[in-house]
């Protein structure tokens, strides 16, 4: 059907009760992106009729499309040939490989045996794909709370809309810190006095219309803050170090980018960088004698800002070393030599100074006496229980080092006791143990009946005693060092067989005596009870008179 003819029958149809009023194609309009198929459904079901016509129409001049009648379907213009198929069933018109020159207009004229018509209309859109979405900043950079950054996110295709994500969550526009300004094919969001939330995760621009959606690549944006959160570890040193140590004092800062540091000693800059600073620089530059602040300070180069630590305050205190006991030489005689002693320690500062001995304290007294510094200690006289061991301790802040030193007093010896047997019956043995105090140990010496005996050990020992072994047994005890000797006698007494055998024991004897004392002392006051029964010799009127009146 030419150009001329299809106008003609359009003509015709605008006399023949077109339009009556029933819809045959569904409310529009219909969108397919370029490219792709589409099928513009009608709303008719198995009709009747002797012609379906498709025209299309562009807004300047219509054409036809498609004419379909019992004897088929004829396409019409060469442009739709191959690209036009229209179910005779129910209307149905699909074209393929739609281009962008196809959105317009579309009508259906179906046209009954009785020449009956009826028209409807739906608008073909033809949508550019969605895609080269992408997101640009005005800055290239920004500073926390000083910047206002625009994010403009462009893209191609047909009616689009756009939504700013962070991560997987749209963006609250608040239109006042957060506005959007939409145009056709780009978006700019505008962020005012931006913190570091805003853009702290990846930012995605969203581009969509009723048929496809594509998004951006991630977009980053630096956001320089801070330094905020200066602090010093540990933020509480203890009061004092030890000189030497391996301790270290670490500033550290929230920023972006990383802050560089500085370090003050009561607020003068010291020279060191970096935000470790060692106890040992400290040292080395001389500070630390006594307790000051040291603080630090943290610089962000982009933000411009400094900002200072909180102060922590100790001391570096030298350790104890070398802790030395002097003590004069002895020998040393209880109750005749004295004994001063000196504690000292090589390096260090001393705090506290304590005296010991044996592991406890050792306190002052008429003899022990400690001079105001309490570095010595006099004793005066020495006594046996000063021997043991002495120690001093020195302490300050940081250490407690001691020293020790044996004292060894001579004295005694004591007086002497000989443990053994009085008497013994010929052949039986006989041991004599002598003891006494003495230090060092004392040399002992034995005698009988006053002639020195070759027994030089503590005890004497006679395996079977004769008769000539009764008499005086004397131990001498001598210390060499005290040069003083004590001595104890003792007596022993050998005697015959069967001289000693045991009798009755004391308590045996004395239960009898006290048993043989009852016996008496119950005889007699039985007599004495006796003699009271038995009547005195008299006259028989006596004897009447008592027993016939008792008064």
């Amino acid at each position: 059907m030419d150009l001329f003819a299809f106008k003609s029958l359009l003509f015709l149809l605008s006399f023949l009760g077109c339009c009556s009023g029933v819809d045959i194609l569904p409310e529009g309009p219909v969108d397919v992106v370029l490219g792709k198929n589409v099928t513009l459904k009608t709303l008719l079901v198995k009709p009747t009729y002797a012609f379906l016509l498709w025209s299309f129409n562009d807004g300047t001049d219509a054409v036809n499309v498609a004419t379909v009648s019992p004897a088929g379907t004829k396409v019409s213009e060469a442009k739709y040939q191959g690209r036009v198929m229209v179910n005779s069933t129910n209307g149905f018109l699909t074209l393929g490989s739609v281009k962008s020159e196809d959105s317009g207009d579309y009508a259906l004229n179906m046209i009954t045996s009785d020449g009956t018509t009826q028209t409807g209309n739906i608008e073909l859109r033809v949508l550019e794909p969605v895609s080269a979405v992408a997101i640009k900043s005005d800055l290239p950079e920004v500073v926390e709370h000083n910047s206002t950054v625009v994010l403009t996110c462009s893209a191609k295709g047909s009616f689009l809309k756009f939504t700013w994500l962070k991560g997987t969550v749209p963006i609250k526009i608040d239109d006042k810190r957060l506005t959007v300004k939409e145009e056709e094919l780009s978006t700019q969001l505008t962020i005012r006095d931006v913190v570091r939330t805003d853009l702290d995760g990846p930012i995605f621009c969203m581009a969509a219309n009723k048929l496809e959606t594509n998004k951006s690549a991630p977009f980053k944006l630096p956001v320089h803050f801070g330094p905020e959160n200066v602090a010093i570890t540990p933020a509480k040193p203890p009061e004092f170090y030890q000189a030497g140590s391996n301790v270290n004092l670490t500033c550290a800062a929230s920023s972006s980018p990383p802050a560089t540091f500085a370090w003050y000693h009561n607020k003068k800059e010291i020279k060191a960088t970096g935000p470790v600073l060692s106890l040992k620089e400290i040292e080395k530059q001389g500070l630390g004698k006594v307790a000051e602040q040291y603080t630090c300070t943290a610089t962000n180069a982009k933000t411009k800002r400094v900002i200072a630590s909180p102060g922590v305050t100790f001391a570096v205190i030298d350790p104890i070393t070398g802790v030395k006991i002097s003590a004069p030489a002895g020998p040393f005689i209880a109750g005749n030599s004295s004994a001063n002693f000196t504690c000292k320690a090589a390096s260090g500062t001393v705090k506290t100074k304590v005296w010991m001995k044996d592991g406890k304290p050792l306190v002052a007294s008429s003899r022990v006496v400690f001079s105001s510094d309490m570095s010595s200690v006099m004793i005066n006289p020495l006594q046996k229980e000063d021997n043991g061991e002495f120690t001093c301790q020195l302490s300050n802040q940081v250490t407690t080092s001691k020293a020790s030193h044996k004292m060894m007093v001579n004295y005694g010896p004591e007086p002497v006791t000989v443990k053994g047997e009085d008497a013994v019956e010929v052949n039986e043995p006989v041991s004599l143990t002598c003891a006494a105090a003495s230090m060092p140990p004392a040399n002992f010496t034995w005698k009988f009946n006053g002639t020195v005996t070759p027994v030089k050990t503590a005890q004497y020992i006679i395996e079977k005693a004769v008769y000539k072994n009764t008499g005086t047994y004397t131990c001498e005890a001598y210390n060499p060092v005290t040069k003083k000797t004590t001595k104890f006698t003792h007596t022993l007494a050998v005697k015959e067989e069967g001289a000693l055998d045991e009798g009755l024991s004391d308590g045996a004897i004395a239960g009898i005596v006290i048993g043989v004392l009852v016996a008496l002392g119950a005889a007699i006051a039985l007599i004495m009870y006796c003699r009271q029964k038995v009547p005195k010799r008299g006259n028989a009127s006596d004897y009447e008179t008592s027993v016939q009146s008792p008064y």
